[in-house]
């Protein structure tokens, strides 16, 4: 909006998520769908990040696969943070269902390499990518039994694309926290996904 800082423009956005999402909670099914044409282009954008973690499956498929699974799921979303954290889980949902599907019927091929410093899924198929996605799936599995809120982080910022700051905001902590939180999970999940079975 012109004459609107950056802040202000933020600020509009989040309080009309905020009404559009009691509206949801109230069972309008239009608020939803505003709710989100607003959050369409972030939501976008951090599908954009798993393009490599499932290369058959498009941003704008994605997205609408997260819409699908949204609104056909409890709406009971506290706010703007809590609503993303709920879209992160969604997307990592779909595209782990997604892998596995595609190694249902291949299981124990080539492996593909995971750099946690990134965070990024790389691999030279499909297939690949799938099983590394699997993998890191099960070590974040494991992350979360020893501490749910790490899981979480990943979660966010690998599935969800969430910056330091969104997570932060997301899980109720301080940047710090998270980056904190970021080191200690990667080094976990290098360490498992290295070792696998333990």
């Amino acid at each position: 909006m012109a004459g609107q800082s950056s802040g202000e423009a933020d600020g509009a956005i989040t309080q009309q998520v905020a009404l559009l999402l009691d509206g949801v909670r109230d069972g309008d099914a239009a608020a939803l769908d505003q709710l989100f044409a607003l959050v369409y282009g972030e939501l976008k954008a951090r599908a954009h990040l798993q393009r490599s973690s499932s290369p058959t499956l498009g941003t704008t498929a994605l997205v609408h696969e997260v819409y699908l699974k949204l609104a056909g799921s409890s709406r009971d979303w506290n706010d703007r943070a809590h609503f993303m954290r709920v879209a992160a889980r969604a997307m990592r949902q779909i595209l782990i269902d997604r892998a596995r599907r595609r190694t249902a019927h291949k299981r124990g091929g080539g492996a593909a390499v995971v750099t946690l410093e990134e965070m990024a899924v790389a691999a030279e198929s499909p297939e690949g990518a799938a099983e590394t996605l699997m993998a890191l799936d099960d070590a974040l599995l494991r992350l979360g039994r020893q501490s749910e809120r790490l899981a979480h982080v990943v979660e966010l910022r690998f599935f969800g694309g969430l910056s330091v700051e969104e997570t932060a905001e997301a899980l109720g902590v301080s940047d710090r926290t998270v980056k904190r939180d970021w080191r200690l999970a990667r080094a976990f999940l290098h360490d498992a996904m290295d070792a696998p079975d333990d």
